[in-house]
């Protein structure tokens, strides 16, 4: 579930379209890591074309830099996002828009083991077509150089209700 508060007109909303927040585990070198990806349908009102720059306007707003390296919130405690994580759930918010999604399990325990998840939040709209969780687009779509150097990457720390 996705919601926008009446506090923020900045970023057309409209344009916005539907937000999807997909979240994995994945191994790497240094061990496994939780990832979040954020990104549109592209089914906003003028089309993918105009939820990408929506999409970009938001990401400015809230201070995160497009394919210019990895953003360590920790050091910007004053970024307008975060990511609250509870028991079975979570939300991700970027500036006043709020998504709360339902990690795996495996996610979940990765988050609450380091303490953080790397969050992709992309202005290119998910694949027409593709359905959001399928692991084949996900992997194609987080392997595509050009739409991870049109994204944002922040190493966000999860908060909980008793942090």
């Amino acid at each position: 579930m996705t919601s926008i508060s009446p506090e923020t007109q900045s970023v057309p909303t409209d344009d916005l379209g539907s937000l999807v927040v997909q979240s994995w585990r994945g191994t790497t070198p240094q061990g496994d890591v939780p990832y979040l990806l954020a990104c549109s349908l592209g089914d906003g009102a003028g089309g993918p074309e105009a939820t990408s720059k929506a999409v970009e306007h938001l990401l400015a707003s809230a201070g995160l830099p497009l394919g210019e390296g990895l953003v360590h919130a920790t050091q910007r405690p004053s970024m307008p996002v975060s990511l609250l994580v509870v028991p079975g759930s979570a939300v991700l918010t970027v500036q006043h828009l709020k998504s709360q999604f339902v990690p795996p399990e495996s996610w979940l325990e990765a988050v609450a083991e380091l303490g953080f998840a790397y969050l992709i939040f992309a202005t290119r709209p998910w694949p027409a077509g593709a359905e959001p969780g399928d692991a084949q687009a996900l992997a194609a779509f987080t392997s595509d150089e050009e739409a991870m150097a049109s994204s944002a990457h922040v190493v966000l720390p999860a908060r909980s209700l008793r942090s």
